[in-house]
This record gives C-alpha cells, sequence and structure tokens, in this order.
C-alpha cells in the first residue's frame, strides 16, 4: 500500500500509530487490571481469528500494545486496518467497514 492509501485508512482508526517505513500499525491499550486486561486480549484473539489475520500482542497487568503487519505483502494491507477498526470496537471507537 502506498503511504497516502495508509494515511487515508488511518483516519478510521485514529488512535492507531503507523511505524516510519508504512509496514506496521500499532496501538498501546491501558485497563485497570489484568483481568480486565486479559478480557480484552481474549475478545481480540476472537476478532483475528475470525479474520484470519494475527497481531503480535505484548501483555502486561494493565497493558495490551498490538502491532499489525501483513508478512505476505511485507507491509501493510487493508485486513490489518480492518482489524484495527474491530478492536477499537470493543472500545466504542470508529469502524472501517469490510466493503
Amino acid at each position: 500500500m502506498s503511504a497516502e492509501e495508509c494515511a487515508a485508512l488511518l483516519t478510521q482508526a485514529p488512535d492507531w500509530e503507523i511505524n516510519a517505513e508504512n509496514s506496521a500499525i500499532s496501538r498501546l491499550f491501558h485497563f485497570k487490571n489484568y483481568y480486565q486486561t486479559i478480557a480484552f486480549v481474549n475478545a481480540v484473539a476472537w476478532i483475528c481469528h475470525q479474520q484470519d489475520h494475527h497481531p503480535d500482542m505484548t501483555v502486561s497487568y494493565n497493558r495490551c500494545h498490538i502491532t499489525f503487519s501483513t508478512h505476505t505483502v511485507a507491509g501493510l494491507s487493508r485486513n490489518d486496518f480492518i482489524c484495527a477498526t474491530r478492536i477499537d470496537r470493543i472500545l466504542g471507537n470508529r469502524a472501517l467497514t469490510n466493503t
């Protein structure tokens, strides 16, 4: 994807950050406690399993850092942004449709 395409899709997931190489998007989520963090991780796993698109996740007591990149294209794909916005829906944020 071009930098322009990535920037346009990122407007649908404004809390996510794109890396300098335009090859990955990521977001750090904060929670009150471990239980909320793990509940979120399980919800993310369900979403990603549905899409057959799996992020890198770093999980700690009250944080979860998620990074999406599509290895088969060595960069970003539309599916990275779709998954990001579906995850945002869990928290009531904007969504990107699959059309």
